[in-house]
């Protein structure tokens, strides 16, 4: 990674910026976007991830996070698609791929915030993270699923 961060506040200031760009760019493309039902996807992602925010202050503030177990499934549809640049006519196939990147590359972010941090406490909530921008990627992924190929 390639920002140089001085203390655990610094990362965990880093993710909840991270975390309020994602709200911010679904909340954008909400208004932008024609589709009624892409709306409403990307408002409950802008709601989730003001969420993850919240989770990451909470843990700065002090409170100790306790993980949920379990491994989410990876479809890894968004690894065979190519990069889609976000429109305000966009399909609903091709604002799928957009989130979906956007999830891939925060699952990222977030495992490897965890693989940097020696406190056990914000090691466990950058890895939680990590699967809650997974499950987003499945769920994304899923949805995919049925749009491009319905007949399955």
């Amino acid at each position: 990674m390639s920002n140089t961060f001085n203390s655990i506040e610094d990362i965990l200031d880093f993710a909840v910026e991270k975390e309020y760009e994602a709200r911010d760019f679904y909340n954008e493309w909400a208004e932008k976007v024609k589709n009624e039902t892409l709306k409403e996807v990307l408002k409950s992602f802008a709601a989730e991830e003001q969420k993850h925010a919240n989770l990451i202050n909470e843990v700065k503030a002090g409170k100790k996070f306790k993980p949920q177990e379990g491994k989410i499934t990876n479809l890894k549809i968004s690894d065979y698609l190519v990069d889609y640049t976000p429109s305000e006519d966009m399909s609903y196939q091709d604002a799928l791929i957009v989130a979906m990147k956007r999830e891939k590359a925060a699952f990222k972010l977030y495992t490897d915030l965890a693989e940097s941090s020696d406190d056990e406490n914000i090691k466990q909530l950058f890895n939680a993270l990590a699967q809650e921008e997974a499950k987003h990627k499945l769920r994304l992924e899923t949805i995919y699923d049925d749009v491009a190929y319905p007949e399955n």
